[in-house]
């Protein structure tokens, strides 16, 4: 069966939010928000995420250790935490309403408003969900590029820099709300798509009543 234009703009959003919640995740868990090279010893890396700290040796080893206290990490880190969790519980809601809500699936098909209302929760929700994720990696950024140039801090102090996950980070939440935003719109009703409806219906014929009479009566009918 051929798919309309907006059945069509609804898979490819909301394949387009599901790459942004998958990239979401990937970012949450991964040790990659902040980098740091020692300038005493090249030969090791730190890497910095939400749950641990990795050194990468140059031989190729990696020795990860988590966090010792939720309480004892920055307020942007804490809040990181939250937000990512959130972001991403909420994304997974967005792709089961959103995906009960599409027009090529048979489900609830003679109830076309609850299905409407299904993808405008499910667009809706993977807009928020790209804020949720936009706002504590652009929050773990500023504080990189603040403690990188604090003038105050001696220059021989090594300065943590920009990770992997900041940059995959962005795109997941560009992705989200970009994907939540074309659901929005292609749930909503056109003007263009009730118009033809409208004129159909004005140009359509009078109904004619049974046995060959008119639907209203002449004036010579009405005389007794």
């Amino acid at each position: 069966m051929a798919w309309s234009c907006s059945t069509a703009a609804q898979v490819a959003a909301l394949l387009l939010a599901l790459f942004g919640w998958v990239s979401s995740c990937v970012t949450t868990f991964v040790p990659l928000w902040k980098n740091l090279n020692l300038d005493l010893n090249e030969l090791e890396i730190w890497n910095m995420g939400l749950w641990q700290v990795c050194i990468i040796q140059e031989e190729g080893a990696m020795e990860c250790k988590a966090h010792e206290s939720f309480l004892a990490l920055p307020p942007e880190l804490r809040a990181a935490r939250v937000l990512m969790c959130l972001s991403n519980g909420l994304g997974f809601l967005a792709a089961v309403l959103s995906a009960l809500g599409l027009d090529c699936w048979r489900t609830c098909e003679e109830k076309a408003a609850v299905k409407k209302r299904l993808l405008l929760c499910g667009g809706a929700a993977f807009g928020t969900s790209g804020v949720l994720t936009l706002v504590p990696v652009s929050w773990v950024a500023y504080n990189t590029v603040l403690e990188f140039w604090d003038e105050s801090i001696p220059d021989i102090v090594p300065r943590w820099e920009f990770g992997e996950a900041t940059f995959l980070g962005w795109f997941a939440g560009f992705f989200l709300a970009a994907g939540g935003l074309l659901l929005l719109c292609t749930a909503c009703p056109r003007r263009t798509e009730r118009a033809p409806a409208r004129a159909a219906a004005e140009r359509a014929p009078p109904a004619q009543a049974p046995w060959g009479h008119s639907a209203h009566p002449k004036h010579a009918d009405l005389v007794i």
